[in-house]
């Protein structure tokens, strides 16, 4: 285990993900990943220093790193805990998550996957599934006692799981929507990644207005023409109220990306002059947004 003394939220980390196969940890190097983690999976434990020597050396921007190390690396996994007490000499701030699972539900997930268990057909004849959990548990459980964090994950969901994560990690107050504002022209078809979707073409259209015609609506002229209706402010006034009651409930379902799509006809216009005064309203309020224009330019 780290020692508490050298933990510094400032200072570079290292976090080193293990546990039983079959346990969750694809899964939390994915939060970990979402979460803007540099993720390492199935690394030799002898590899972890020179990774941390580099990562986290003069002129390196990577403060966060996350290795996975299980069984999968055999042999080699004999060497974690010469490299642990290397770690704790070159005062490098690290922390361990365990995860573990009942043999039962293990079990089932192997049987769903249809994949043997790495340990299961080691040569000495137990060749069941169940075999190869019991050996990983008798190498593991010395790594487990060592575990700042363990997570039994036998009864959660994905879902379930990646909260535990960002809790355990205090990241969960920290976590922040990422968010796509995007116009395009219903004429090249609608967007097929976008959450919510609107259309402008109850607007008036700036395209039939001769001195707009080639402007879009990035311009100044054709977005004050956009908003001089009543019903584009009405509408963009309340529908971004609607949109914000939403973020918190997306993040607590662990989605950390949103894409907000505005369409009209070419997606030259009225949809760029919407998507542009979104964006520009979820940045002044504070969130992480972002602004695109898919059909801007196309004949």
């Amino acid at each position: 285990m780290s020692d508490s003394s050298i933990l510094d939220s400032n200072q570079a980390e290292l976090l080193i993900i293990t546990g039983l196969s079959g346990a969750g940890r694809s899964h939390v190097a994915s939060v970990l990943e979402d979460e803007d983690w540099f993720v390492i999976d199935n690394l030799p434990p002898k590899m972890i220093l020179p990774i941390t020597d580099i990562a986290f050396g003069a002129g390196s921007s990577i403060n966060k790193i996350a290795v996975v190390i299980d069984v999968r690396s055999r042999k080699y996994f004999a060497d974690l805990d010469s490299i642990l007490d290397e770690l704790r000499e070159k005062k490098i701030c690290y922390r361990i998550i365990f995860l573990d699972a009942s043999n039962e539900e293990l079990i089932r997930r192997y049987e769903q996957v249809r994949r043997p268990h790495p340990l299961q057909n080691s040569g000495d004849g137990e060749n069941r599934i169940v075999d190869g959990i019991e050996k990983e548990r008798v190498i593991l459980k010395a790594l487990k006692k060592e575990a700042d964090i363990v997570i039994d994950t036998s009864k959660l969901s994905i879902h379930d799981l990646s909260r535990k994560i960002k809790s355990a990690l205090n990241s969960a107050s920290k976590q922040q929507l990422k968010i796509t504002v995007m116009s395009f022209g219903f004429k090249r078809g609608i967007p097929l990644d976008a959450e919510m979707m609107v259309d402008m073409r109850f607007l008036p259209n700036p395209f039939w207005i001769p001195e707009l015609k080639e402007l879009s609506g990035k311009d100044q002229a054709v977005s004050d023409y956009v908003f001089s209706s009543d019903l584009a402010t009405s509408f963009i006034d309340s529908f971004y109220k609607t949109c914000i009651t939403t973020f918190d409930g997306f993040l607590h379902e662990n989605k950390s990306y949103l894409t907000i799509a505005f369409g009209c006809t070419g997606g030259k216009h009225r949809s760029v002059a919407m998507a542009e005064e979104f964006s520009r309203r979820l940045q002044s309020d504070g969130f992480f947004a972002t602004c695109q224009h898919r059909d801007l330019g196309k004949e």
